[in-house]
């Protein structure tokens, strides 16, 4: 199978081009057309194979994650998606893992409306890179740079179960086959929160997608907005930003999984206290479960305390490809 013939069959779809996009797969450039007086959202991730996912992974999970990283992201601004690109290098064109990957990736950009619009396929090493773009409306996006001291630090979702799933697959830790299964659901196919995202427009002061640890992550937002955060460990392990199975571990190895783990692709954000209520509501209209973690505070750095209030020295950063 040659490059064009893989790309017509696996990647280019029949029928009019949705909303927003001009000109798709097929031609030297995508056209898109936000709408008017929107701005451009755009990430880029890169999965690469034995850093990013083991090589015997689903590849309808993989087309699924590859797509959801970057989403996740989008969501984390608070944009809305108009389309996608991807760059693919494979070994070989292996028809059975195209179309289980083409799949994946398929049944997400449907899902989530964000259809592929172009890209570039090669041989080489596994590598999938896809980039993003959404619009949002001036002055609604939610960046890393708005909270205020007094904000509260909210999480959407749960933390750690795909830490924990790697650490299982690592062989450094042993599982129940069940709680392995649920855990690898987690760090295989993890779910943007766009619904989220677009809800707390107008509510959220800051945010960012939980890709790298929360520790890390809401440290972006920290060092970004000039603020410090105190956060209480155990009423995180206690909440529902915690599952049963992370639960039922060592309070160390928990702790580990849910605040320097990756993968999650929650969102982490912050919002007035007085918008306590607007924050669950919407939560509620984009039916996605959150926890409030914490405060801000005008003191910079990330400070853990335990349930009586003593400080915890919970030194933990967010992973680094060249740390």
């Amino acid at each position: 199978m040659g490059e064009f013939e893989l790309i017509r069959h696996y990647f280019q779809r029949a029928g009019a081009n949705p909303p927003g996009v001009v000109l798709g797969v097929g031609d030297d450039c995508a056209l898109l057309a936000p709408e008017p007086g929107q701005r451009l959202a755009i990430s880029t991730d890169m999965l690469v194979e034995g850093r990013h996912f083991f090589a015997d992974v689903d590849p309808v999970a993989l087309g699924h994650k590859a797509l959801a990283v970057n989403l996740s992201d989008l969501a984390a601004m608070g944009a809305r998606p108009l389309g996608c690109t991807l760059a693919l290098a494979l070994p070989r064109a292996d028809a059975t893992w195209l179309a289980g990957f083409s799949r994946g990736l398929f049944e997400l950009a449907d899902a989530a409306a964000c259809p592929l619009v172009g890209g570039d396929t090669t041989k080489g090493p596994l590598n999938l890179c896809i980039t993003v773009f959404g619009q949002v409306p001036p002055g609604q996006e939610l960046r890393r740079s708005g909270a205020r001291a007094g904000d509260e630090v909210w999480v959407s979702g749960q933390l750690g179960d795909a830490r924990l799933a790697l650490d299982a697959l690592l062989g450094e830790i042993e599982l129940a086959p069940e709680v392995l299964a649920r855990a690898r659901q987690r760090l295989e196919r993890p779910t943007p929160r766009l619904a989220l995202g677009l809800a707390l427009r107008g509510i959220a002061s800051a945010a960012a997608d939980v890709s790298d640890g929360l520790c890390g992550d809401l440290g972006h937002i920290l060092v970004a907005s000039g603020v410090g955060a105190e956060l209480d460990a155990d009423a995180l392990l206690a909440s529902d930003a915690i599952s049963a199975d992370l639960r039922a571990l060592p309070r160390e190895r928990a702790l580990h999984c849910a605040l320097a783990g990756g993968d999650d692709y929650e969102l982490i954000f912050t919002a007035p206290a007085g918008a306590h209520d607007a924050v669950l509501q919407a939560a509620r209209s984009a039916a996605t479960p959150v926890s409030c973690l914490g405060r801000i505070t005008a003191e910079p750095g990330l400070r853990w305390r335990d349930e009586s209030g003593q400080p915890l020295d919970l030194a933990w950063a967010s992973f680094d490809h060249f740390a």
